[in-house]
């Protein structure tokens, strides 16, 4: 069943959170000379604080009071700040013809309440001096940025060396402004649409004047540590569990399994050996320990279902490398390389020696196949029930069968007009197939089951796609969101074939990249409104999965450098600074897996928004941080993660020239 997909969009925990997600990305500033931090209270100050502490710098407020016009208070025409500095809106101000007098008795107003607030905060401390010093101005985020503007403009009096505004969150729109005033903008997220700042946080309590005074006397007091806490280092030490070459211990896996049914692996890459390896050589214990009956990869259907006819024993190919040759559409390498290709040839070899109930199956859950769906669909239809195949065959006409694009001419002209008529006719054809599974699928037993359930999801695809391809050129929803629900709808229509028995769902393997098996709530992307099939599969089967995510530092990675561009082996750089990679590298453990669960003591650490690395079939070393890095909650995205620091790029069935001639790092593999 479909589920209409919400909008969750917390990426921190708290302020504190937030301030330590922002201390990550002003670490450069702590080499500086007489950096100073500035919060705008209330809210400001907690976030600034871990800024202070992380930066080695002090810690002082810096209080704006808007003046608002009399008898319409909500429009601001200027604002009074810490010492007595004033900045006015001349376009309100001469607007309105307000008058010297009505700007003095408005400022004299605001400026008492300032002074008290600044006498209840600073517990008699003196001002920090600002003259010639670096001042980085901090808020638990922005929505117009009236007063951070109003900041800026009344430090610019104060003759500071440079101000660098920084906060968790803001507008895009807002960001730019700001650009234009401050020397440097340092924003954390940039949700859109941008509804509120408060939804940023998971908690968003007010901050207490209580809590402002505490947290000042604190960094006034205190001799402060570096941007990568010991503690942190020190719990993750101590909870990292020792894997070889990247595969834990039979106990701690089983342990982590469980009797769950559903067991999500994911991948930080989708070039890395170590992150296929690995994940192989789990799946091959659950099978074989633990009655995994399949496993669901983040490929297409009737690629995957060619393979899952060889390792069953009822294919035309005679090897791996054969059943693997559906895999042709860009990135191939993703499925044909010499990981997958290992697995199936052993998949193969454990299926002989079972009866076909208790076989093992592969199965794709992606929708990019639009024709070659249809076009098997038809197929099965032909040795079935011809004349159903002559109505296929005409519904699907409209479709434009096109097999190098796979859906772009259908979805391009769908999205001028041309597809509306041709969705329906795709869902009576779904209709049509599914109101026959009786008749079709009882002739010979299981295998005729099997094959009336693969042209039943096959037409499934061909709806799904085409809703995906007419949403991408014609600019509707969401298409991320279109993919992640219809890949768990195929998991779930999967799980509800394989289960012989209601009472016991099958248990199925699922291999994808970390950003669809991570929960997206526990990542920025929820601030875009974005889901993904580790939410859902939480959300549909709480407490019957589990999740587990890879990271690395650096090596290389097989990756083109544009969408359908050739295979290339690139260096990864290192983790960015703030990052998970470069806190599990600064470990100085070469690989270990942490566990999750909330009896962990690195539980803490691990649900910290840190950046996170994604590097999908494109990678773009040089625009890094920008392409390939957000925000995340490694904590709450998975149950367990595995740190592998140095990994080499995944080798190719057909590696290219270019892929041959690519980019080792100069020390790998040793490292010396």
């Amino acid at each position: 069943m479909t589920q209409t997909p919400t909008a969750p969009r917390h990426v921190f925990r708290d302020r504190k959170d937030a301030g330590r997600v922002l201390a990550g990305l002003l670490q450069h500033y702590r080499s500086l000379p007489g950096v100073v931090v500035l919060a705008l209270p209330r809210g400001g100050v907690p976030v600034a604080f871990e800024v202070a502490q992380a930066l080695g710098a002090p810690l002082d407020v810096f209080i704006v009071r808007k003046l608002g016009v009399p008898g319409r208070e909500e429009l601001a025409m200027g604002a009074i700040a810490s010492g007595g500095l004033m900045v006015l809106v001349d376009d309100v101000v001469r607007g309105l013809g307000l008058s010297p007098k009505v700007i003095q008795e408005a400022a004299e107003r605001e400026s008492r309440e300032l002074l008290r607030r600044e006498s209840t905060y600073r517990e008699g401390r003196p001002r920090l001096d600002v003259t010639g010093r670096t001042v980085i101005v901090v808020d638990d985020g922005l929505a117009t940025g009236a007063s951070m503007q109003a900041a800026v403009q009344a430090l610019r009096r104060l003759r500071p060396a440079q101000v660098v505004v920084a906060v968790p969150a803001a507008p895009e729109s807002t960001k730019r402004e700001l650009e234009a005033l401050a020397d440097a903008v340092i924003c954390a997220s940039t949700p859109t649409p941008f509804v509120a700042v408060g939804a940023a946080y998971w908690d968003f309590d007010q901050t207490s004047d209580n809590e402002v005074r505490a947290l000042l006397r604190a960094a006034a007091a205190s001799t402060l540590p570096g941007a990568m806490p010991q503690d942190d280092l020190s719990l993750v030490r101590a909870c990292a569990l020792p894997v070889v070459e990247g595969t834990p211990t039979d106990t701690v896996l089983f342990d982590l399994v469980g009797d769950v049914h559903l067991v999500l692996i994911g991948e930080a890459s989708h070039g890395t050996h170590e992150f296929y390896e690995a994940r192989a050589r789990m799946t091959r214990r659950l099978i074989q320990e633990r009655g995994f009956r399949a496993v669901a990869i983040e490929g297409d259907w009737p690629d995957a279902y060619r393979v899952n006819r060889f390792v069953r024993g009822h294919s035309k190919d005679e090897t791996a490398e054969q059943a693997l040759r559906g895999f042709q559409r860009f990135p191939a390498w993703m499925w044909r390389n010499e990981v997958v290709l290992h697995f199936v040839a052993w998949l193969r070899e454990h299926n002989d020696g079972v009866d076909y109930g208790a076989q093992v199956g592969f199965y794709g859950l992606d929708l990019y196949s639009l024709n070659r769906s249809a076009d098997a669909v038809i197929s099965y239809l032909e040795r079935v029930d011809p004349a159903a195949a002559a109505r296929a065959r005409d519904r699907y006409s409209c479709l434009d069968h096109h097999h190098y694009d796979e859906g772009e001419v259908f979805g391009r002209g769908a999205a001028f007009g041309a597809g509306e008529q041709c969705e329906r006719e795709l869902v009576e054809q779904l209709v049509e197939l599914s109101r026959r599974e009786q008749e079709y699928s009882v002739r010979d037993g299981l295998l005729a089951e099997d094959e009336f359930f693969c042209a039943e999801q096959n037409a499934r695809v061909v709806q799904a796609a085409a809703h995906y391809y007419r949403s991408m050129f014609g600019g509707r929803s969401s298409t991320w969101n279109q993919r992640d629900l219809h890949m768990t709808d195929a998991l779930d229509a999967l799980i509800e074939h394989l289960s012989r028995e209601p009472t016991e769902p099958a248990k199925i393997v699922v291999w994808a990249h970390n950003s669809h098996l991570g929960d997206a709530r526990a990542t920025e992307s929820s601030a875009r409104g974005e889901l993904n099939v580790g939410q859902l599969v939480r959300e549909r089967h709480p407490g019957d999965c589990r999740s587990i995510g890879f990271t690395t530092h650096t090596g290389t990675v097989t990756a083109a450098d544009h969408w359908g561009g050739t295979a290339h082996r690139k260096r990864v750089r290192p983790g960015h600074r703030g990052s998970i990679e470069e806190l599990f590298h600064e470990t100085g453990l070469e690989e270990f897996l942490v566990l999750l669960d909330e009896r962990s003591p690195a539980t803490d650490v691990m649900t910290q928004a840190r950046l996170e690395r994604a590097i999908g079939v494109i990678y773009r070393p040089e625009t890094e941080r920008a392409s390939h890095y957000l925000h995340a909650r490694p904590g709450d995205q998975f149950d367990a993660v595995i740190h592998l620091d140095r990994t080499r790029a995944l080798t190719p069935l057909e590696p290219t020239a270019e892929w041959e001639a690519g980019e080792e790092p100069e020390t790998y593999p040793t490292g010396l």
